[in-house]
C-alpha cells in the first residue's frame, strides 16, 4: 500500500519536539533533510547484522553486504532513469561528484584557450572546481547571467556557449532562489557546440522527478543527505562512454583489475571511480530513502511542495518590509525561498526565528557571486520539504511578523 504524504505521523520523530518552548518548524531542508525511521533503522540493522566489506570476501556477511550495496546502486539507476547501473558512481556527496568530473574529464579535455560556462547562481561546489580548472589550464570561465525575474537568461546563454566551450555546468535548481533551470535546453545547446553538460542535482533530485536520459545530461551529481539519506554519501551519474574514457579520480584498493610492479590495469566502471572502502551503510540506507520516496511517488512529493509554495510565497511577498529573491510566480519556484527584512541582518533574523521555534538558514549559502549579483551580502532562507505543513508556513509568517515587531519596538 502506497504511503500517503498526509499520514507521516511518527516517521520523523525529530520533528516532534519543542524548540525554545515553541512548536518546532524545520525549514532548513535545502541544507539537509531529516531522516525517516526507515533510514535510521536500516543503518542500525546493517551494522548489527550485515557489517562487512564489499566485493572482497566470500563469507556470508560479505556476500550480504555486497548484494545490498549493489542493489542500492540499481535503485539509484532506476530512480533517475540511467541506462545502466554501471553509470552510477557512489561518492561522498554532490561536491565530491562535481570535483571528480573536473579533476578527470575536465583535466583531460580542457586546454589553454578553451572555455567553461557556468551560471551566476551556482553553489560554490559547482563553481570553484571549474574556476580552479580554468586557472590551471589557462582556460576562460564564463558566467550566464540572470534576468530581472531571477531566472537564467537563455539569450545570454546562447551568446556565452560557443564552439570554444568544452564544459557547461549548471544547477538544475538554485539553492538560494528556488529557480528551476532549463537544463535540458542547456544540455542541447552545449551538445550543439560539441561541449558536455554537467548538472548539479542537489536541489532537484529530492524534490521532483528526474530522468537523466530525457534531460540528456552527460554528468549529473547529487547528495544523499538532502533526500533523507545519511551524510557522507552521494551519487555521480555519467554516460558510460565518457566514464570509460576518463582517468581514475583516486587510486588504491577496489578500483583495480590487476597491479604489477611498473603498471596497473584499472577496473571497469563504476569500480574504477570507487577507490578504497566506500560508505557502504550510507549507500544501502540511501537505497532505503529512495524506497521511501518511491512509495510516496515523486509526482506527489513535487505536488506537495508546490502546494506549500503556492500558500506561503504570496504571503511573504505581501509583507512590505520583506524582499523575496527569485521568481515571484510560485509555479516557477521550488520550496527554497530566500528573503531579507528591511534593516535587519539575516543572522539576526534567523536567530529571532529560532526563538520562535522556526529553523532557517542565514548567510551567503555558498553562493557569493550570486549575492554580489543580487547586491546583498547574505539572505535568510526558508526551505520546505514534503513533510512540512501549512502550519509550518503559518508559523514562519507569524515569526517574521513577531521579529519585525520585536526589533522595531526598540527592545534591542
Amino acid at each position: 500500500m502506497a504511503k500517503k504524504i498526509s499520514d507521516l505521523t511518527g516517521d520523523f520523530p525529530i520533528l516532534d519536539q519543542s524548540i525554545n518552548s515553541e512548536r518546532f518548524a524545520y525549514l532548513d531542508n535545502a541544507a539537509t533533510a531529516q531522516k525517516p525511521n526507515a533510514v535510521v533503522d536500516k543503518l542500525v540493522d546493517f551494522y548489527q547484522h550485515d557489517n562487512a566489506n564489499v566485493h572482497r570476501g566470500v563469507h556470508t556477511l560479505a556476500e550480504r553486504a555486497t548484494e545490498q550495496y549493489e542493489a542500492a546502486r540499481v535503485k539509484v539507476q532506476h530512480f533517475i532513469n540511467a541506462a545502466d547501473s554501471r553509470e552510477i558512481i557512489f561518492t561522498k556527496g554532490c561536491t565530491d561528484g562535481l570535483n571528480l568530473v573536473a579533476s578527470t574529464y575536465g583535466s583531460t579535455n580542457v586546454h589553454e584557450g578553451d572555455e567553461i560556462v557556468i551560471s551566476i547562481m551556482e553553489h560554490h561546489s559547482n563553481l570553484i572546481p571549474w574556476q580552479q580548472l580554468a586557472i590551471q589550464k589557462g582556460a576562460k570561465l564564463k558566467y550566464i547571467e540572470m534576468t530581472d525575474e531571477g531566472t537564467l537568461d537563455m539569450e545570454d546563454a546562447k551568446q556565452k556557449i560557443t564552439d570554444k566551450t568544452k564544459i557547461v555546468a549548471v544547477a538544475h535548481a538554485s539553492n538560494v532562489m528556488g529557480t528551476i533551470n532549463p537544463i535540458k535546453e542547456l544540455a542541447a545547446l552545449a551538445h550543439d557546440h560539441g561541449a558536455v553538460f554537467v548538472g548539479d542535482g542537489a536541489q532537484s533530485v529530492p524534490h521532483m522527478p528526474v530522468d537523466v536520459q530525457d534531460l540528456d545530461v552527460d554528468f549529473y551529481a547529487f547528495s544523499g543527505h538532502k533526500m533523507m539519506g545519511p551524510t557522507g554519501i552521494g551519487v555521480l551519474y555519467g554516460k558510460a562512454e565518457l566514464l570509460r574514457n576518463m582517468p581514475p579520480y583516486q587510486y588504491g584498493g577496489e578500483m583495480i583489475a590487476s597491479v604489477h610492479r611498473d603498471h596497473t590495469e584499472f577496473a571497469d566502471i563504476p569500480f574504477k571511480f570507487e577507490a578504497g572502502t566506500q560508505h557502504i551503510a550510507g549507500a544501502i540506507a540511501l537505497g532505503t530513502a529512495i524506497d521511501y520516496l518511491n512509495e510516496l511517488g515523486m509526482d506527489e512529493v513535487a505536488a506537495r511542495e508546490q502546494e506549500l509554495v503556492d500558500y506561503v510565497l504570496p504571503q511573504l511577498e505581501a509583507l512590505p518590509y520583506v524582499t523575496v529573491y527569485g521568481p515571484q510566480d510560485p509555479k516557477d519556484h521550488t520550496g527554497v525561498i530566500a528573503f531579507n527584512m528591511d534593516n535587519l541582518h539575516p543572522h539576526d533574523v534567523a536567530t529571532a526565528l529560532d526563538a520562535e521555534g522556526v529553523a532557517v538558514r542565514a548567510g551567503h549559502h555558498c553562493a557569493q557571486p550570486l549575492m554580489e549579483a543580487l547586491g546583498v551580502s547574505a539572505t535568510t532562507r526558508a526551505s520546505f520539504y514534503f513533510y512540512n505543513t501549512k502550519e509550518d508556513a503559518d508559523q514562519l509568517i507569524k515569526a517574521i511578523k513577531a521579529t519585525k515587531e520585536f526589533f522595531n519596538g526598540g527592545i534591542i
